[in-house]
């Protein structure tokens, strides 16, 4: 009865909020199960490519969630145009049109599978939230189901990046520094043993140097002693 008179009086609360960011969500979602077979299909390592069509299942149950909360809370289940993950999905297709290979390739879709992880975990955050906050239990358990998914998916993109990913990108990137102190190094174990021959000559020098007879005269010089 509230929630009509707030209507009537074109006065929106927190429900309709709620209610709006949903469809967000599932439009979100929507568009990435038409985009993640791509984003696989462009990838180059094997591990990469399984991830993301991992990820395809998960986003395929992620949208069923969002239907039982629509129905859990009595609402038809609908989305509304998600403007944020069409930016982030059309940014992901620019990079398959760049001229990247490899590991350089893999790098980049990382970082805009990324993108897409990170936007759905801010909205999926808000949502748990919003929902507890009103007292939406059944969709307060849903929601959670699929953030804990989303920030799953995001750690292992972030593993795979930092397993060798990114640091094969970046040496076909600089091949010139790898041996710049591939050089550096071997000048230093050069200098080092030209130094280390210095030393030890000066010290055969000081040697060759020092009279023998030290020994002998010093003990010549110390008084006798007195019987």
């Amino acid at each position: 009865m509230h929630r009509s008179m707030a209507n009537s009086n074109d006065t929106q609360t927190l429900h309709d909020a709620f209610l709006d960011e949903l469809r967000d969500a599932y439009d979100a979602e929507k568009q990435l199960i038409k985009a993640l077979p791509r984003l696989a299909k462009a990838a180059e390592s094997d591990d990469l490519r399984e991830a993301l069509e991992s990820h395809l299942e998960e986003t395929q149950g992620h949208a069923q969630r969002l239907e039982r909360v629509f129905t859990s809370l009595g609402e038809k289940v609908r989305g509304k145009h998600c403007d944020g993950m069409e930016g982030i999905i059309e940014e992901g297709k620019a990079v398959m049109e760049e001229d990247f290979e490899g590991t350089t390739l893999d790098a980049c879709l990382i970082a805009a599978a990324q993108r897409a992880e990170h936007y759905e975990m801010a909205a999926y955050g808000t949502l748990v939230a919003w929902a507890r906050a009103m007292g939406h239990e059944d969709a307060v358990g849903l929601l959670e189901e699929i953030l804990e998914e989303e920030k799953a998916a995001d750690e292992k993109l972030t593993s795979l990046a930092e397993g060798g990913i990114n640091a094969d990108a970046a040496s076909q990137a600089h091949p010139e520094s790898e041996e710049e102190e591939e050089g550096e190094l071997v000048g230093a174990g050069a200098g080092g043993a030209r130094g280390a021959s210095r030393a030890s000559s000066a010290r055969g020098a000081s040697r060759a140097s020092t009279p023998k007879s030290n020994g002998r005269t010093r003990a010549v010089s110390a008084p006798r002693r007195r019987r």
